[in-house]
């Protein structure tokens, strides 16, 4: 008996998205130069947003690296009060992507939390491979309490949170910062990445034809990481040795999306350790659908749903 089309588990609004997509045939990002790939993404990133909510603090700024590197920071915040604090940490492959691609996305979660965001930009494959985002990552979140006193946030109210391989990124950070004293009140994992290699069956359902391919992956992966790197806990979550004692999490994950299987492995993961999971699995979208909130109703519900996880978080702080 034939396997039912994974394409049927769509909302109507989703394929209408990937329709147009289809129609307007771009080059697909593994087609090209990495420069070129950034461009062609930023170029798009903000198509399908919501309009970027107005904020009261806009502010630019660098974090210094150990290796000399200053590393751009954004803080937005809807008030000039001491709010908590998300550090967030943008999607796009280790590769792609920037604050200005999740600048929106940035401005509607501190709408929605009611809080401050400080958005990372990290440095990039292929030309700073494995281990430099997670570097850059961890010293901007390792640095928050002085962060937070020259610009006035709360320290003692801090989250971490990303999309993608920001997800992953967030997710290591709520280790390491575990593993430094650091108390943080969420990680907010958007869709992570969290598997060594890309095995489990949802990779082999949507590998094509729904926003993120097997050949982006692919792509991306060979941008930032060697192979015989790959089973180090700071590309793979779920390699780490230890996760009890980590930050509790929000995990939000698109059914129709490669990655769907391996966030639903981490939730386990991290509650088989004891630490707290709320983990929404949003029917009928694909992968980057929190950008797609202009089109796709389930953005919208899940950017309320973020900011409500955060907002209970930073309450019990």
């Amino acid at each position: 008996m034939a396997a039912a089309d994974p394409r049927a588990r769509l909302t109507p609004a989703m394929r209408d998205v990937l329709a147009r997509m289809a129609r307007a045939n771009r080059p697909s990002l593994e087609t090209l130069s990495a420069t070129a790939a950034r461009a062609a993404y930023a170029a798009g990133a903000g198509v399908l947003e919501v309009p970027a909510p107005p904020m009261a603090r806009v502010e630019d700024s660098f974090v210094p690296a150990a290796d000399g590197h200053r590393i751009p920071v954004r803080l937005v915040a809807p008030s000039h009060e001491r709010l908590p604090l998300l550090v967030y940490f943008h999607g796009g492959g280790f590769t792609v992507g920037s604050i200005a691609t999740h600048d929106t996305l940035c401005r509607v979660l501190a709408a929605e939390a009611g809080c401050a965001v400080l958005s990372v930009d990290y440095r990039l494959a292929p030309e700073h491979p494995f281990p430099i985002a997670v570097s850059d990552c961890w010293e901007v979140s390792a640095s928050i309490e002085k962060f937070a006193i020259d610009s006035g946030v709360d320290a003692s109210r801090v989250a971490v949170g990303g999309d993608s391989a920001g997800g992953t990124l967030a997710a290591v950070c709520a280790i390491l910062a575990r593993d430094a004293g650091l108390k943080l009140a969420l990680q907010l994992l958007i869709y992570p990445g969290t598997t060594a290699r890309q095995h489990t069956p949802s990779h082999a359902t949507f590998a094509n034809g729904f926003v993120l391919t097997k050949a982006h992956i692919d792509w991306f992966f060979g941008q930032y990481i060697a192979d015989s790197q790959r089973d180090d806990w700071r590309f793979a979550p779920l390699n780490a040795p230890d996760l009890e004692g980590v930050a509790p999490a929000w995990i939000g994950l698109a059914e129709c999306d490669p990655l769907v299987d391996e966030g639903v492995l981490y939730g386990d993961a991290l509650r088989a350790a004891g630490v707290p999971v709320d983990l929404e699995i949003y029917r009928g979208v694909t992968h980057e659908f929190v950008k797609m909130g202009r089109a796709i109703p389930e953005a919208r519900q899940a950017h309320a749903d973020m900011g409500a996880a955060l907002r209970r978080a930073f309450s019990a702080g």
